[in-house]
């Protein structure tokens, strides 16, 4: 008897299950549904273009869709196409693998006020995301980053260095005519915390210097390490090194490049202000208290900028016909079996990724993730596996109209924008227009 598995979401996360699930003693066949009509989830519109060594990471996951007992089912929508429902008919299982696409807010009075962005938004922007607008506002000379994770760091970047930088990368031409054009000449990064537990990784944080056309100034003034900071770099080596990188670049002159990135430490937000548009930044110095935390100071400064952009994390949505934890924002489970309103598993659904445990960790994070997921899956429905006719689903897509996306269609759709990319110099150029995807994938 074949196991069939649909799996919901078409990132990384959704993508090792699959991978996994293939490679066990188990007869499966699985089908990767995803809502936009290419694959590859955050790898794909979530790193940031001038970090073409994280995208590498399309290529082993670009093998597990070639594999037979792999479908990948493309511009599929469930909760619109497809019901929970309808998938526990088709399927002895359901993965959601829907990951985490929306920004955390801060919480501070001005939020709402023009100028006022979310990282994820800015980053599906630059990234070529079909769903978002074409346009986007660059209009702002000094500009607010708040976070001390990478995605505040490929904010600053991206909004400092100049547009021809960007045009050996994949971005499409309104995002370059975007970059082109805006006026960004300062970059402020506010850490709520202090250095010791700034969130970048290493080689992130060293390329931010790499620019010709960038100076990155770490202001003195915050840039604090006490007893418990050095506790936590002794216990964590990647931290250890990214102080290393920060302690060199403290107090350090500017060279008189164009551009400027501020990294400033021990910096919590307050307010959001101006009358109507974003004029003001309004922050409050913290202090290490010796645990690791901070506490306000009451110490208050005014910035002024003219956008604010909040990279303080992602969150997961909710998910149609299941149970969602919204503090957490996360789908209640045990180990990736999901857990109904009574704390009990819903039989045959299963859960792995960022909508499993939050937006933390990195891919190797996500493998471990599945593993756990697939063997509780495995688990749970081997026994109970009947027997399936595999068109059934394509037949149910087929009588309401669903323009599928399979694999051999995307393949079109690459091969397309890696020919738009060599006929301009370039690997790949991004398609960005739903229906130019759609078009070039048949």
């Amino acid at each position: 008897m074949t196991l069939r598995v649909a799996i919901v979401g078409g990132g990384p996360a959704g993508i090792y299950a699959a991978d996994l699930l293939t490679k066990s003693e188990t007869d499966v066949s699985v089908d990767i549904l995803e809502r936009l009509p290419a694959p590859f989830g955050l790898v794909r519109y979530g790193v940031a273009p001038d970090h073409p060594r994280i995208k590498e990471i399309v290529k082993a996951l670009q093998r597990v869709l070639a594999k037979p007992e792999v479908r990948f089912l493309g511009n599929v929508t469930y909760g619109v196409d497809v019901k929970l429902d309808d998938l526990r008919d088709f399927y002895d299982a359901v993965v959601i693998a829907t990951g985490a696409m929306a920004d955390r807010d801060l919480d501070i009075p001005g939020e709402d006020l023009p100028g006022s962005f979310g990282a994820a938004d800015f980053v599906c922007w630059y990234d070529g995301h079909p769903d978002v607008a074409r346009d986007w506002p660059l209009e702002a000379r000094s500009v607010a980053v708040v976070g001390a994770g990478n995605v505040a760091l490929d904010v600053a970047r991206v909004l400092a260095k100049t547009g021809d930088e960007m045009l050996t990368t994949d971005i499409p031409a309104n995002v370059y005519a975007g970059l082109k054009a805006k006026q960004a000449t300062d970059v402020h990064v506010f850490a709520r915390r202090g250095p010791a537990y700034a969130k970048f990784s290493p080689l992130e944080l060293r390329e931010l210097a790499h620019s010709p056309n960038v100076d990155v100034v770490v202001h003195p003034e915050g840039f604090e390490v006490d007893d418990a900071s050095m506790e936590h770099i002794a216990r964590n080596k990647q931290a250890k090194m990214v102080l290393n990188t920060l302690s060199n670049w403290v107090g350090r002159e500017p060279s008189g490049k164009p551009h400027r990135i501020h990294l400033h430490f021990l910096e919590q937000p307050v307010a959001i202000e101006g009358d109507g548009q974003v004029e003001r930044f309004r922050t409050e110095r913290t202090r290490l208290v010796g645990d690791g935390g901070v506490e306000g100071t009451g110490e208050i400064t005014d910035w002024d900028v003219q956008a604010v952009y909040r990279a303080v994390g992602y969150r997961s949505t909710p998910i149609t016909d299941l149970p969602f934890d919204t503090r957490a924002a996360v789908i209640p489970n045990d180990e990736g079996r999901v857990l109904d309103l009574e704390g009990e598993p819903m039989a045959g659904t299963f859960v792995t990724g960022w909508i499993k445990r939050g937006p933390v960790g990195l891919i190797g994070h996500t493998k471990s993730d599945a593993a756990q997921t697939v063997a509780h899956l495995l688990e749970d429905t081997v026994a109970t596996a009947a027997e399936r006719d595999p068109a059934a689903v394509d037949a149910y897509f087929a009588e309401r109209g669903v323009e599928v996306v399979e694999f051999a269609n995307w393949e079109n759709l690459d091969n397309h924008e890696v020919s738009l990319g060599e006929a301009d110099g370039r690997t790949r150029i991004k398609v960005v227009d739903r229906d130019e995807m759609l078009r070039v994938a048949r």
